[in-house]
């Protein structure tokens, strides 16, 4: 039983990263497709799950469209009751699909002013009242759910949830444009960046570059906050310790150096894929450790 997730650019998609997240995240099978949001042809990349307009969307295995992350989520949740989506704490659970949906449906000054960029960060942002409002209502928010069951964990219920998800590219945000935060939040923003998931999610994204920078700033560019890859390169020839590609099996024809050793895959893209931050790949990791 797969799904099919359709998504936009996942350097500057937010809501992409949402929903891709509710399935790398909770082990549901998908497979991804991409569409043009940038390129001009969304539009008619979504006409086969009409009346879908937006990213992300998903197919369902038999068959049925499904836009809005809100509504993906509720329905793999209640597909998939054994892959913990929810909290299983039922005052836990109401609190974490309050703080989904409020996150869904507000805090425009900062989605407008900040716009997702898994790029890079930005130097001298100066946040704007409305940002800064948008910032204290969610630092209430996330407390609110650590007080009350956050426990040990980094993840605002304890356990990675899809509270979590929603809050993913607020993370990003956050740690981009240097967003004044308490240090509690930082921390919870810096998990997010460290989680392996978000780092295939990002190292995907940085194989493609657009020709244009469709959220301009303006501002100074450093280098992107998150932790910092294995320094990997791509390289022409073999052979590599590997005969076969750690994804799908399939012979090698691509060839990546890194520390000395060279590793093939099957594609272009399953190397692109993994010299961008060979760690966040258990299935390389595998073959790098054995």
């Amino acid at each position: 039983m797969t799904y099919e997730l359709f998504i936009g650019d996942r350097t500057y998609s937010s809501w992409s990263l949402r929903g891709w997240l509710m399935f790398e995240k909770f082990d549901i099978p998908f497979k991804s497709t991409m569409v043009g949001l940038f390129e001009g042809t969304m539009k008619d990349d979504l006409a086969p799950l009409a009346p879908a307009a937006f990213v992300p969307t998903i197919r369902t295995p038999d068959g049925e469209p499904l836009g809005d992350t809100m509504a993906i989520a509720e329905t793999l949740a209640e597909r998939h009751p054994d892959a913990g989506l929810w909290p299983s704490d039922a005052n836990a659970r109401l609190l974490a699909r309050w703080l989904s949906a409020e996150m869904h449906g507000g805090f425009s000054a900062l989605r407008s002013d900040c716009p997702m960029d898994l790029s890079c960060a930005y130097e001298g942002f100066k946040p704007s009242a409305g940002v800064l409002k948008d910032l204290a209502r969610i630092e209430l928010l996330w407390n609110t759910a650590f007080e009350r069951f956050g426990g040990s964990g980094p993840w605002l219920f304890g356990k990675y949830s899809l509270a979590d998800v929603f809050f993913a590219p607020v993370a990003a945000r956050i740690a981009a444009f240097g967003l004044p935060v308490a240090p509690s939040s930082k921390t919870y923003a810096a998990a997010h960046l460290a989680d392996p998931a978000f780092r295939r999610w990002r190292a995907m994204g940085a194989t493609k570059t657009l020709p244009n920078d469709p959220y301009p700033t303006g501002l100074p560019k450093s280098p992107w906050p998150g932790p910092e890859p294995l320094a990997a390169k791509s390289v022409a020839n073999g052979p590599s310790e590997n005969d076969t590609c750690p994804y799908s099996g399939k012979p090698v024809t691509d060839f990546m150096e890194l520390n000395g050793r060279v590793f093939g895959f099957g594609n272009a893209f399953c190397r692109d894929k993994t010299l961008q931050d060979p760690e966040a790949w258990p299935k390389f990791n595998a073959i790098y450790h054995s």
